[in-house]
């Protein structure tokens, strides 16, 4: 779903460094100032690996090109970087730069990402440099380890009523064979508040506000999140970013879960520059919903979900919100294609990751969770899923459908055509289902269609917007209804 705009708040970004930070100025035989900085940081870290950013200041003259370059001083081997072209070899690390961020003016600053595998101690890199010459404190030498900060690490398997599901047939069923179905609401914020300087989420999402949602008899709570914020790039206000945007993600998924309801994270705002056909907006940040994932930080992202919530196999995965490269492209063909496979995609100017890649980042990251795929026209469209579905070596995969009133597939011989067809093939969840009327005459067909085919769904949204244009669920986060809100509510009640 497209938001009610959200005003960015511009704001003074200070230097955060947390407590496993090493600032290590550059000096040069000519000068004691420092002529450059270096700020290593661990943002997330968990057993048999990490994530850290690297973030370089240029205190001399402006270069047109820059590689930088560190020695970890332990176990750690690089898996994956953004930002840059990373290499390593043995324990030496390059890092040089993209084509688009090799200018470097005096005073500006570029921030690096990284996963790396680990064992042992995490002890901080030695030995920097940038361009050849070394980056080290006046006096020379390695920069001191500091203690590992308490970082967020892989979620536990919950000890409450969550029930963890799995694909079989066309069926989600929980661990003792039972069929399941995914019925309950969003909870939108964590896409849009980070990336516009507000905060994390929008709204309360403390233990009563979960509660609150419980009290429907919801089931499922889809959580979006934005790319950037999880990784932490250097663009989000440190504040809502990196480890304190994942910590608090964590927080909510184990609140949920508390509760007996799965959650279900899903990738809702990503990077890439799209001007085209239907475009959200201009910006190259996660700032709105893009055409298709990224291949730049996509796959790093679903490396780093996955990594933290593959031991808590409750918690379900959503690969990308709403797919639009239909818009892009000129025909369906190419847009199923780009859908799936990514690469340089018509229509599109930056490399694409398809769902195959996002897929093999989670299944790489070794979490066996269920995963959830929308089609194509804002996961309105699933006539050719079952042929294109992506390849998942755990056998766990789920078709997801986004409805509204205002959609080109919103009325019962659509559903028939389109829908019923994947529902036979694969479980099939409607992650988002909702209408802009203020009422609640869309949703109960679509309620009842879904139904009579054991077809899970979940209202749009847990948020106390004005109904029209967003639509909202609730006027306030104690659980009171819009008159839209009621719909789902009393029907969720009914048979739950």
């Amino acid at each position: 779903m497209r938001h009610p705009p959200h005003l960015a708040v511009p704001f003074a970004a200070a230097a955060l460094v947390l407590a496993s930070a090493v600032v290590v100025p550059r000096v040069t035989a000519s000068a004691a100032e420092p002529s450059c900085s270096v700020t290593y940081t661990v943002t997330n870290e968990w057993s048999g690996g990490f994530q850290g950013s690297v973030t370089l200041t240029n205190n001399a003259s402006a270069l047109s090109s820059w590689s930088l370059g560190f020695a970890f001083t332990g176990n750690q081997k690089m898996t994956q970087g953004w930002n840059a072209k990373w290499s390593q070899s043995d324990s030496t690390v390059t890092v040089a730069n993209e084509s688009w961020n090799g200018s470097l003016a005096h005073g500006a600053s570029t921030t690096v990402g990284f996963l790396a595998s680990l064992t042992g101690a995490n002890t901080p890199p030695r030995a920097f440099t940038l361009n050849g010459e070394p980056c080290a404190t006046t006096g020379g030498g390695d920069p001191t380890p500091t203690p590992t900060p308490t970082s967020p690490s892989p979620s536990p398997t919950p000890g409450t009523g969550a029930p963890v599901l799995h694909v079989s047939g066309n069926k989600l069923v929980d661990a003792g064979g039972a069929t399941r179905r995914l019925l309950g609401v969003n909870r939108s914020g964590g896409e849009f508040m980070c990336v516009q300087g507000h905060g994390i989420f929008d709204g309360p999402v403390d233990d009563a506000s979960v509660a609150a949602i419980a009290s429907w008899h919801a089931g499922a709570v889809r959580i979006p999140l934005n790319e950037e914020c999880w990784l932490g790039l250097a663009n989000i206000n440190p504040a809502y970013a990196g480890a304190r945007y994942i910590a608090a993600v964590q927080d909510l998924v184990h609140r949920v879960e508390a509760h007996g309801m799965t959650p279900i994270v899903e990738l809702h705002w990503s990077y890439g520059q799209y001007t085209g056909n239907s475009a959200g907006c201009s910006d190259v940040h996660a700032s709105c919903q893009k055409p298709m994932p990224d291949a730049q930080y996509a796959p790093a992202f679903w490396s780093s979900v996955a990594t933290a919530f593959k031991s808590d196999p409750a918690v379900v995965f959503d690969l990308f919100n709403e797919p639009y490269p239909d818009r892009a492209t000129s025909t369906a063909d190419q847009a199923w294609s780009c859908w799936r496979d990514g690469g340089s995609c018509p229509g599109i100017g930056y490399e694409v990751a398809g769902m195959q890649d996002l897929l093999d980042a989670v299944r790489g990251a070794g979490a066996r969770n269920l995963v959830l795929a929308g089609g194509i026209a804002y996961a309105n469209d699933l006539s050719q899923w079952p042929a294109r579905a992506p390849a998942d070596p755990a056998g766990n995969l789920a078709a997801a459908y986004h409805g509204y009133n205002f959609n080109s597939c919103a009325s019962e011989s659509c559903w028939d055509s389109t829908l019923a067809p994947v529902a036979a093939q694969v479980p099939l969840v409607a992650g988002e289902l909702g209408e802009n009327t203020c009422a609640h005459s869309f949703v109960d067909r679509a309620m009842k269609w879904f139904d009579d085919r054991g077809i899970s769904y979940l209202g749009w949204t847990w948020n106390t917007w004005d109904c029209s244009s967003g639509p909202s669920l609730i006027t306030s986060y104690d659980g009171t209804p819009t008159a839209y809100g009621s719909g789902l509510r009393d029907h969720l009640r009914s048979i739950n």
